[in-house]
């Protein structure tokens, strides 16, 4: 995953105690934030909604527009199945139910953090979320799987690539949904994974900005810790600068 957007700030050990505390604190809150939005908006995200009798379900009515999504589907399962998931290519309809619940996994990523590209340390980002409806893998189990960390199972993945997949075309094919997501204040976008072979996902930011300090210094507390992981830093003075969309757009109504 692109790391080049991630501002850089050079910290000493004292700033850095400071920063990761309250970085946790604003963590587990916009986590719960976000668990709670999507708990609340699940009526809108029925996968039977999208995909209609193209998905096993008790319900037999033809749902509009069902066929180009299902069609949508299976255009981007086919451009990722393969490699490195080792998945046929057809899905054979109906397909098995998708999760009606959806889950936020952290948007984690991998950072060399030496000259010698040898180090590299486990980046998890505070304010940025996977979207996928919810199963038995998330994004970052599915990763584990395709890595080796866990052994892989094909059904599971299989389903996982398609929760993930699906979300994609649930907000391509309905873009009130996405402008709902954006006005709580998520920047909303579909991103390509290279670890997972290009698999695109959904993608939730919060307004939040976050930065790493330098590699070395990453290295300095990996070393000391012995956990080769490492979370994005949130300071607290920047959520001062959060902008307010709303403000600004009633703000340009009354000067018009």
């Amino acid at each position: 995953m692109s790391t080049v957007e991630i501002p850089r700030k050079d910290l000493d050990n004292s700033q850095f105690m400071a920063l990761r505390q309250a970085t946790d604190k604003i963590a587990g809150v916009l986590a719960k934030r976000l668990k709670d939005h999507l708990t609340i908006l699940r009526p809108l995200f029925m996968p039977r909604k999208l995909l209609g009798t193209y998905m096993k379900s008790s319900q037999t009515d033809e749902v509009i527009g069902s066929d180009k999504a299902f069609a949508e589907l299976q255009e981007l399962f086919m451009a990722v199945c393969e490699k490195p998931f080792g998945l046929a290519k057809k899905l054979s309809t109906p397909i098995a139910p998708i999760p009606v619940e959806m889950e936020g996994s952290p948007f984690k990523y991998d950072l060399s953090v030496s000259d010698s590209g040898g180090d590299v340390v486990n980046i998890t980002s505070p304010s940025r979320w996977v979207l996928s409806f919810k199963g038995e893998a998330n994004v970052n189990r599915l990763r584990s799987m395709m890595n080796g960390e866990e052994s892989k199972q094909p059904e599971i993945v299989r389903q996982a690539v398609i929760n993930h997949l699906a979300m994609v075309v649930f907000l391509n094919r309905f873009s009130n949904l996405k402008d709902l997501l954006e006005e709580l204040r998520y920047n909303v976008s579909v991103i390509n994974l290279d670890e997972l072979g290009g698999l695109p996902v959904v993608q939730l930011k919060a307004p939040v900005a976050a930065f790493l300090p330098s590699n070395d210094f990453i290295l300095q507390i990996t070393q000391l810790s012995g956990i080769k992981a490492f979370q994005e830093i949130i300071d607290p003075q920047e959520l001062e600068s959060i902008a307010d969309p709303l403000k600004e757009t009633l703000k340009e109504a009354a000067g018009s």
